[in-house]
């Protein structure tokens, strides 16, 4: 009988540790994907940036 809570203690133990890993490879997509969006988003706050300079020099050399 004691062999058999061992086992299931085992198991248990186990079905814990796959799910904390899944849960820690999801985190780790979870970031990765933010990270991409965080760069898109520079990058289209940086073509704004350069347009609105970009549109600045045209408007100081009409003056």
């Amino acid at each position: 009988m004691n062999t058999h809570r061992n086992r299931s203690t085992e198991m248990n133990l186990m079905n814990e540790e796959l799910a904390r890993a899944q849960m820690a490879a999801r985190l780790g997509e979870a970031q990765v994907q933010r990270r991409g969006r965080n760069v898109v988003v520079a990058r289209r706050l940086s073509r704004r940036a350069e347009r609105a300079a970009r549109e600045a020099r045209l408007a100081a050399a009409r003056v």
